[in-house]
């Protein structure tokens, strides 16, 4: 690595720092978090953590968590409440680490394009943890998630854009939009003053990532605190204007729901994008410490005690049902939608088979795959779709 690198991942730390001055202590390993030393090429230099819960049946889902600036996998993995979950529900985490040579505030390279581009440096490194997570644990190829906060939160949404063919969900706390920066100097503007692109600019910027991709794309949870100073909380608006887009949704919400620790939950589409506004939180990841069904995670330095982000976001991939407590969202109801059937095929709802659309689940012909014939489609259940 060139000096010139080198200083630029280390002045990172001015940028989606989340302490001042030194690092916080690395925790001690926690048990059942075991490193993987071996899973590929791995030229983003990163390091790779499993946890893989007693009993994990064959076939079991997959999260990647990517830690925020100054955390490391086990910190992130003993307070951010994932682990209740992957427990409870049978699922494995995977937990890349970023190492202190690359950077030293440990903060993922979210912003540098030798590492958020496709098949590149840390983002490579990322996919080849899940190679190795799939195949050689016998976890399932077709549900694999991601979450991250911070610098990790970014990252998280890197890997949403540059893999929609391997991720089927994610989610983004206190991070902010695929490519706002391509270089240090961006990096600072994008973290306090975001730029106010349209939806569709933000949205090509996720389909540049993987040109001539058609397939499903990944459904997006995002979380901000109102009150966050590190990242402010506008970068969330403009993620949710990005993926909306990319899902081809409006950006207007269908439901809106009051949750817990005056939480506010903002639904697009039917259900393909949901939007967290949490009131007077700072920068972190919400965990809600206790015992009850939706309640996870340590309160620690950026892990706020608000709301258990881990238990809706694994509702929100399909890991685990909801408990019915008081503010559980309601689903919003099944949604009809008309669109083209590119834009349908580009959110997901449709698949492209011999130029032709096809409803996602039903498998009814829609017609032909471009920007010109168009088709209602209602939603009747999870992915799956029906001819209006």
């Amino acid at each position: 690595m060139g000096l010139v690198q080198r200083l630029s991942r280390s002045l990172v730390t001015v940028l989606l720092g989340v302490v001042a001055g030194a690092a916080v202590p690395a925790p001690v390993l926690a048990a059942g978090l075991e490193q993987v030393p071996s899973f590929g090429s791995n030229p983003g230099n990163l390091a790779m953590y499993l946890y893989r819960p007693d009993a994990l049946p064959a076939g079991a889902p997959v999260v990647v968590l990517l830690h925020g600036c100054t955390q490391n996998a086990a910190g992130y993995f003993a307070n951010s409440g994932w682990r209740t979950f992957a427990d409870r529900w049978r699922f494995a985490l995977v937990l890349p680490e970023q190492r202190s040579a690359n950077n030293s505030s440990s903060c993922f390279t979210w912003f540098q394009p030798g590492d958020t581009s496709r098949d590149q440096g840390e983002a490579l490194s990322v996919r080849q943890m899940v190679d190795r997570a799939v195949t050689g644990y016998g976890l399932d190829p077709e549900r694999v998630f991601v979450s991250g906060l911070s610098a990790g939160g970014a990252m998280s949404a890197v890997m949403l854009a540059t893999y929609p063919d391997v991720f089927a969900a994610g989610s983004v706390i206190a991070g902010l939009p695929y490519r706002c920066a391509t270089s240090l100097s961006q990096a600072s503007s994008c973290q306090y003053a975001p730029p106010d692109r349209s939806p569709a600019q933000w949205g090509d910027l996720v389909r540049a990532a993987y040109p001539g991709y058609a397939g499903p794309r990944p459904r997006v949870s995002i979380w901000h605190g109102q009150a966050d100073p590190t990242v402010v909380p506008a970068n969330g608006v403009e993620l949710r204007d990005q993926f909306t887009d990319v899902l081809g949704v409006p950006a207007q919400p269908t439901a809106t729901s009051s949750l817990p620790a005056g939480t506010t939950l903002e639904v697009y589409g039917a259900d393909q994008v949901r939007l967290y506004r949490v009131a007077g939180m700072g920068h972190g990841t919400p965990v809600d410490p206790g015992t009850a069904a939706d309640q996870c995670g340590t309160s620690a330095a950026y892990f706020l005690d608000t709301i258990c982000s881990a238990y809706r976001d694994a509702v929100f991939f399909g890991l685990g049902e909801a408990g019915g407590e008081p503010g559980e969202p309601t689903p919003p109801a099944p949604a009809c939608l008309t669109a083209t059937n590119y834009a349908h095929v580009q959110a997901g709802r449709a698949y492209l088979t011999g130029g032709f659309a096809y409803a996602q689940g039903s498998g009814q012909r829609m017609g032909l795959y471009n920007t010109f014939a168009s088709s209602t489609l209602c939603r009747t259940g999870p992915a799956y779709w029906v001819l209006g």
